[in-house]
């Protein structure tokens, strides 16, 4: 067994797909052009997969009002500061910001639909 991927239903999947994709440098590896819209992005690795879609059998949580440690999308990145100029004149807001004791840096945005993006800068990569 292996993890596949993991999915979230948001109010439009395909510009927030877009948004992953110009943005964040995710890339579509599968979507459905009609109901509920599905898209399956993957990182630069590929390992990592989510799926958006818009599904009317759910609720659509209000993720601007959740506290990103409920749920949030982690992304490593070398440039701090830069990407967080560069998410944040595409549209997305920077809820904290802060350096560990290690000397590492954690950082957490909104997407422009609220979902919670956390930066991470870390002194000893993850699974090091």
């Amino acid at each position: 067994m292996h993890f596949e991927h993991v999915a979230m239903n948001v109010p439009d999947p395909r510009a927030m797909a877009r948004w992953y994709v110009e943005h964040l440098g995710m890339r579509i590896v599968r979507q459905v052009d009609a109901p509920p819209y599905m898209h399956f992005l993957a990182d630069v690795t590929g390992r990592v997969v989510f799926e958006l879609y818009a599904n009317d059998l759910a609720a659509i949580p209000n993720y601007a009002e959740q506290h990103p440690l409920i749920l949030h999308n982690a992304f490593a990145v070398e440039d701090m500061d830069g990407t967080i100029e560069r998410l944040t004149a595409a549209g997305a807001s920077v809820f904290s910001d802060e350096t560990l004791p290690d000397g590492g840096r954690l950082a957490m945005l909104r997407d422009p639909w609220g979902i919670a993006l956390q930066l991470t800068q870390r002194a000893v990569p993850l699974g090091a």
